[in-house]
């Protein structure tokens, strides 16, 4: 009998949700700013509206969040993160794909940790297309060459 394959998780880490980003959205709290926005973006892969919201810090959290016209979010990469005390930033870039045209999220994240616990604040978002190389590694994280995956 054969071992059960679990999926590698969303946000890009080569270990399983379970073990990764899972464990953050059943109750689990993130250790750091990175974790945690590495554990906001498998929402967003997800549609896990109601994490989205708990992990946003109540004074920039929106009303209403509505998924239902999300991009299909492919990959993740994280450029920098850091932690003071009870504030953190983490600089990322999230890959996606809309109306058959690449994209990506470039953001730099503000953070906060309030009661022991990490909360999205608010980042300055820029939003670009670009085109993949057909033999740049995958941005799905799988390992294989682009053209070879998801191009």
């Amino acid at each position: 009998m054969k071992p059960v394959q679990h999926p590698i998780c969303p946000c890009g880490r080569q270990t399983t949700y379970e073990e990764c980003c899972g464990q953050y959205h059943t109750g689990a709290p993130a250790p750091t700013p990175e974790a945690l926005m590495r554990s906001r973006f498998s929402a967003f892969v997800q549609n896990k509206t109601d994490y989205l919201m708990a992990t946003w810090h109540p004074s920039t959290r929106p009303e209403h969040l509505d998924l239902s016209d999300s991009p299909d979010w492919v990959g993740l990469s994280v450029l920098a993160s850091d932690t003071n005390e009870d504030r953190g930033r983490v600089h990322f870039r999230a890959y996606y794909r809309t109306g058959g045209q690449w994209r990506f999220l470039e953001e730099h994240s503000e953070f906060v940790r309030e009661s022991g616990s990490w909360f999205y604040v608010n980042g300055e978002i820029r939003d670009e297309s670009f085109k993949p190389g057909r033999n740049d590694a995958c941005l799905c994280g799988s390992g294989r060459k682009f053209k070879r995956c998801c191009g």
